[in-house]
């Protein structure tokens, strides 16, 4: 099975925020050992570079995000990504808008978020961490 996660779930893995943490570290763990073909939108690396400047260092931060890139395949933002984007004016959020033009790339089964209402014009399956472990159970 592929998957695109979005940030905010890598988040909750990185920081351990409750109550998502251990939904999150399970996902990351399944795509570590490969039992889920897991991927990041290249953009999620900086937008992690830029959130957890408060929380860790910049080499702390390259040595996370290196490791995330060993367990993770990366989908690139490529000038036909960008100009799909701009003109989907089915997403509020251009980010969300590009995360959704990774996983199409990638033929992903599910975008795993915590925020679904943001993909609801989504052309591929969005799901929460927590109802995905559950679906695959």
């Amino acid at each position: 099975m592929v998957i695109l996660i979005d940030t905010n779930v890598i988040m909750d893995f990185l920081i351990q925020r409750e109550p998502y943490a251990q939904d999150a570290i399970k996902i990351v763990n399944l795509c570590y050992t490969k039992k889920l073909n897991g991927y990041l939108a290249a953009h999620t690396i900086s937008n992690l570079f830029y959130i957890l400047r408060k929380e860790l260092s910049g080499s702390q931060r390259r040595e996370v995000l290196g490791a995330l890139c060993t367990i993770f395949g990366i989908v690139g933002i490529d000038k036909i990504k960008i100009f799909s984007a701009l003109q989907n004016e089915a997403f509020d959020d251009f980010e969300d808008c590009l995360q959704e033009e990774c996983a199409l790339e990638i033929g992903a089964d599910y975008i795993i978020t915590r925020n679904p209402l943001d993909f609801v014009n989504s052309r591929t399956a969005v799901i929460e961490p927590k109802d995905f472990l559950e679906l695959i159970k």
